[in-house]
């Protein structure tokens, strides 16, 4: 059993997307220290914690993370266990359909028997054990054969902010193997962002997951699905594949093609085409920690319901966040009558948004960049 055990995680590699900027947690993520580089829950970045949360299921060695250019330096700063070659900065965003391309001719190039998974970098995931315990079940399934794991979270509310899978019938264990611990079901659909009512519906049938972002396939599998699905990406693949283990050729390459490269997500590009899709049944409390209101989720309230990180003192104020990410010279916060608001202060700026407007923050983003003055803010 052993030897099996060493051979199956020799296979192993884990690709974490983490390219995104984060701008809904502006003024306190910037383009050079976005969402998953802060520690905004404790001591650790989300990057950091999703490196951790992977480590007892694959080497250092097999875990690869794809960033970009402004976030390279702070990304080889935070992760000094991970090998510099496996640190990749896309030249430009291009999706994760690219990403994922990427992510499969870096493993192809190490093994084309590698079995990979796809996480986001900036999750917040509680229970570490349970995480584990399905992404091994999914990576032991997703090295069988030919199919697409993907892991979907029970809904626990019904969000309008997220894709979900519409589930079919429940998996039997595998032939001549015991049953795993993880539920597998057969995906039946893909369906986008739903409004409010259409997303109840879903919550009540019990028949849909949200879709998470995490997938788990073979190297063999996913190069197959691009091939007939994405023949552009699939003929890239093949180009990066041959240079994957050369750091600085593989940095030429992507540089002339990634900017002409299609802009796709995986789900468009491929999911929701692909016959072979499975789902994990994703048990374990799972936050994507869309903008600052989300944050309400993972602090302690007081007796009105304010979250504080920060010296604060109130009158009459009722269900707010408030954090202080100053570094120098932190004072009290003190407000008055203030209700369902958010209010961040750091070295440089301060923002006051209402909660429910709190998705506007990425506007705003977008105006401090087009302002000469204001865009060093960004």
């Amino acid at each position: 059993m052993s030897t099996k055990q060493k051979i199956d995680t020799k296979n192993r590699y884990v690709i974490i997307m983490a390219g995104g900027r984060g701008e809904r947690f502006w003024p306190l993520s910037r383009e050079k220290m976005p969402k998953q580089l802060l520690a905004l829950l404790g001591k650790k970045s989300f990057l950091q914690e999703a490196v951790e949360r992977v480590l007892p299921l694959v080497p250092a060695k097999n875990i690869f993370v794809i960033t970009n250019e402004a976030q390279l330096p702070e990304v080889r700063k935070q992760l000094p266990k991970i090998p510099k070659a496996n640190l990749i900065a896309e030249p430009v965003g291009r999706d994760t359909c690219a990403a994922v391309t990427l992510g499969a001719a870096l493993v192809g190039a190490r093994s084309t028997m590698g079995v990979m998974a796809v996480l986001p970098a900036d999750h917040v995931i509680p229970d570490e054990k349970k995480f584990q315990q399905i992404l091994g079940d999914a990576f032991d399934l997703a090295a069988r054969g030919q199919a697409i794991v993907t892991i979907g979270i029970k809904p626990t509310e019904p969000a309008t902010g997220y894709g979900y899978i519409r589930v079919g019938n429940e998996l039997p264990a595998p032939s001549g193997s015991k049953k795993y611990k993880t539920t597998f079901f057969k995906a039946e659909q893909f369906v986008e962002k739903p409004n409010f009512e259409r997303a109840l519906g879903y919550l009540n049938s019990g028949q849909y997951r949200w879709n998470a972002g995490m997938f788990v396939w073979s190297f063999v599998t996913v190069t197959n699905g691009l091939e007939k699905h994405q023949p552009e990406m699939f003929a890239a693949c093949q180009r990066w594949f041959k240079v994957a283990n050369k750091p600085a050729k593989l940095a030429k390459v992507l540089a002339k093609e990634y900017p002409v490269i299609k802009k796709i997500s995986i789900d468009y590009a491929l999911m929701e085409h692909a016959q072979n899709v499975i789902v994990a049944d994703g048990t374990f409390e799972w936050d994507d920690l869309g903008a600052w209101p989300a944050l309400a989720r993972h602090l302690k309230a007081d007796a009105e319901g304010n979250c504080a990180v920060a010296d604060f003192i109130h009158v009459d104020a009722a269900r707010n966040i408030i954090y202080d990410a100053r570094t120098k010279n932190k004072t009290p916060i003190t407000v008055v009558g203030l209700r369902d608001s958010i209010l961040v202060q750091t070295d440089d700026a301060v923002l006051l948004a209402h909660k429910s407007q709190a998705q506007k923050v990425k506007e705003l983003v977008r105006k401090l960049g087009e302002d000469g003055k204001l865009k060093k803010l960004v």
